[in-house]
């Protein structure tokens, strides 16, 4: 299994060697690998299984190092990135030549963003590169919030998890564009669209796609455990597979179900904080995916605030 520590000058060595290594974001964790290195991108594919039409996102330290390999910030998105890198929010912006079209799956626009994690923030400050980065765990599976998540998962095919400790979002960033010279949301995440209103106005908001994305984070099925995961009115259905004798477990927003047994049951908050419910939402759905039951049932929480990206990544774990 790969070795967890803090150490930023072993990451930078083995980046610059060409080696993939486990990083802290703000968000989630993410398997990092040189952007501008064609077979260090390659081999971030091969190791997540992930297919080459869907695009990766790129992390520099700065907003001033993105002008290294991207044209241009149109005026709508660099008030957005004057706001709130850094931070949970990526840009889908036309892209330099130096970038691999491995990166981009092709096209001419690359997905950057700059985290906000301490630790992550201080490694791109000493890469001369930018980190292609997307989230450490296996193609299409849920997204890992602890350095312990990566290492279950892809620990025997990486050395070295930089540890940041929990991740404070949970949710993958927000990507935003331009469409036809209107701001668009491809993907709803860790920063609020109310935010995004307050800086530019109306935005228009994309659905995910089942093919050939036009960024990051737009396939149909993703997020998903192994166990088959159902989304309805959790009353309904604890009764339907209580008669079926399946055995179950709750993902709830807060509600719990006291004649149930506690231990297949967690809230993601019990004080209905849909900050909070972000943050719980990926381990809460890895913990359930452990345990001895069937099927895992859940709820579709208030479509306001972040419980909007929440909502995206249930309906898509929620594919069949």
């Amino acid at each position: 299994m790969a070795t967890i520590g803090k150490d930023i000058s072993k990451a930078k060595t083995l980046l610059e060697q060409g080696k993939l290594v486990g990083i802290p974001t703000e968000t989630v964790y993410g398997l990092a690998g040189n952007a501008l290195d064609s077979d260090a991108v390659a081999m971030i594919f091969a190791t997540k299984n992930r297919p080459d039409f869907d695009p990766l996102i790129l992390h520099t330290s700065a907003m001033e190092r993105v002008h290294d390999f991207v044209k241009e910030i149109p005026f709508p998105l660099n008030l957005l990135a004057s706001k709130f890198w850094p931070g949970p929010l990526t840009l889908l912006l036309p892209k330099k030549e130096i970038v691999p079209d491995l990166v981009t799956s092709g096209l001419d626009t690359v997905a950057v963003r700059v985290p906000s994690h301490p630790l992550t923030n201080e490694l791109l400050s000493e890469l001369d590169f930018p980190l292609a980065a997307p989230s450490a765990n296996p193609f299409g599976y849920i997204s890992p919030t602890k350095a312990i998540h990566v290492n279950d998962q892809l620990g025997d095919k990486i050395a070295y998890i930089l540890d940041g400790g929990d991740c404070e979002v949970g949710l993958e960033s927000t990507i935003v564009g331009l469409e036809e010279g209107e701001v668009t949301v491809y993907r709803l995440g860790g920063l609020d669209l109310n935010a995004i209103r307050e800086v530019v106005g109306e935005v228009k908001v994309m659905t995910h796609s089942s093919s050939n994305p036009k960024s990051p984070g737009m396939l149909k099925s993703h997020y998903s455990p192994t166990k088959p995961f159902i989304l309805g009115k959790l009353e309904d259905l604890v009764l339907e597979y209580s008669a079926k004798g399946i055995p179950f477990a709750i993902l709830s927003f807060h509600q719990k179900f006291p004649s149930l047994d506690r231990s297949k049951q967690i809230q993601l908050s019990q004080t209905k904080d849909l900050n909070e419910a972000a943050k719980n939402l990926f381990a809460a759905m890895r913990a359930l995916d452990t345990m001895d039951v069937s099927v895992i049932l859940s709820e579709l929480l208030p479509e306001e605030g972040l419980g909007r990206a929440i909502n995206d990544r249930l309906r898509r774990a929620a594919v069949q």
